[in-house]
């Protein structure tokens, strides 16, 4: 935002010269938060190479519910910790559970660049929280598997930003695919571009499911850096904004003020600078089908990064509370032919680098 901005909205009572505003954003960075993604990959020993690349992995509202047991010398249990559920807005854990699927494919990704194939077997027990027993094997000549997947790995990201004003390149369209069903032409990407608004507005609107939303958000670098899952929202302006008192989870459920306001008229601009989508679907939607779907959709995000591609999850719409009913049905009749679930929704185009999210580190994620 413009200076003019900044002080309209701490009320204009304060001039801030903008060596202070510079001093003050350059100590505003969560980089214990962030520290992650420059570890990844400096692990020796295997698994603990592989998890380093694992936690990096995208999953709903970022609350990265894996954990995982080192058994022996070469096994990992994946266990998905049932105190990150999102029960208001996945009541079937099943995005949950293709964020476990994101992960599985990331560990797969990472352990063959040392020449260890994953072999995994899902929900041994038959359990919800225990995901899978993977035991890794050594095979020659694994490493380079995925290579330009694997170079990219550490710039992934979910891009939550407006694209630019241009159609995607045919190429790329081509290129991404092999993965899901590509939109870009015009009656299709308006139809998609109006469901992924209005199951936006479903959601915000929805006190409950926003709630949960508002409930994970972490103000600022203190908060991010104490509890780097969940939504993050730092920078030096959100953390002003916050300290005067008109950014707290407050004034983000109330209807009546400005925060409410912006963060929705921001997510109107976002959503509707969309030139592309892609619509990952499974025949059926068993377990084995959502996490599938997030190795598929781990790939995808690797290849769109690879390629230069900005994508970005806006799956609202396939939610299965009761409010979101009638989107669901509406996305699923126009755009999913007879067994097939959608499971994903991503906009595609081209957008602006984006930093990380945060991550909690492997330590953190070891039983």
């Amino acid at each position: 935002m413009q200076r003019r901005d900044i002080l309209k909205l701490v009320g204009g009572g304060a001039v801030i010269s903008a060596a202070s505003l510079a001093g003050f954003a350059s100590t505003r960075n969560p980089k214990k938060a962030l520290s992650p993604w420059a570890q990844a990959g400096q692990y020796e020993e295997v698994r603990r190479f592989a998890l380093s690349y694992a936690i990096l992995a995208p999953n709903p509202h970022n609350r990265q519910p894996w954990m995982a047991d080192l058994v022996g010398e070469h096994e990992i249990h994946i266990y998905r910790d049932l105190d990150k559920n999102l029960p208001e807005t996945d009541p079937f854990d099943r995005q949950l559970t293709i964020g476990m699927g994101c992960f599985l494919e990331a560990l797969t990704v990472a352990a063959a660049q040392k020449n260890y194939r994953a072999e995994t077997q899902l929900f041994p027990n038959q359990n919800e929280d225990y995901v899978a027993r993977i035991i890794l094997k050594a095979e020659a000549r694994l490493a380079g598997t995925d290579g330009d997947l694997f170079s990219v790995f550490q710039d992934r990201r979910s891009c939550k930003e407006p694209f630019a004003d241009i159609e995607l390149e045919p190429r790329h369209a081509k290129a991404l695919s092999a993965f899901g069903d590509v939109y870009t032409r015009a009656r299709a990407v308006d139809r998609l571009k109006t469901i992924s608004w209005d199951a936006f507005l479903v959601e915000y609107e929805t006190e409950r499911t926003l709630k949960e939303s508002v409930d994970l958000m972490r103000i600022g670098k203190s908060e991010i850096n104490a509890t780097p899952d969940g939504i993050d929202l730092g920078g030096p302006l959100l953390e002003m904004l916050s300290f005067i008192g008109n950014l707290t989870p407050e004034t983000l459920m109330d209807p009546k003020s400005a925060a409410y306001q912006q963060g929705r008229d921001i997510y109107e601009k976002m959503l509707k600078s969309t030139p592309a989508y892609i619509l990952l679907k499974t025949q059926g939607n068993t377990r084995a089908n959502q996490i599938a779907a997030g190795r598929q959709w781990l790939r995808l995000n690797l290849m769109a990064t690879y390629l230069g591609v900005s994508l970005h999850p806006v799956s609202q719409a396939l939610q299965e509370y009761s409010e979101m009913k009638p989107l669901n049905q509406a996305i699923q009749t126009s755009f999913a032919r007879k067994g097939e679930t959608i499971q994903m929704f991503g906009r595609l185009g081209y957008g602006p680098k984006t930093p990380p999210a945060p991550r909690w580190g492997v330590e953190a994620k070891l039983i």
